[in-house]
């Protein structure tokens, strides 16, 4: 899962303190979450695919396809 979130944060071209600020948590938690040091919560994987606008499945690698199927 990190390597799913690590690749959308770099193809977005934000840093891990940049894409903190966007979904209102801190660098540190994040660099936590992107190494899996600290588990992926529900509300976090929620945050990261509503900003990345794609599917949870596609960040949990359920699909390699992003789009969401609404």
């Amino acid at each position: 899962m990190k390597s799913r979130i690590r690749d959308l944060r770099e193809d977005a071209d934000l840093t891990q303190a940049e894409l903190a600020a966007r979904i209102g948590i801190t660098q540190r938690k994040y660099s936590y979450i992107e190494t899996e040091t600290q588990p992926l919560t529900d509300e976090m994987l929620v945050k990261l695919a509503d900003f990345y606008n794609v599917s949870v499945d596609y960040i949990l690698l359920r699909t390699e396809k992003p789009e969401l199927n609404i």
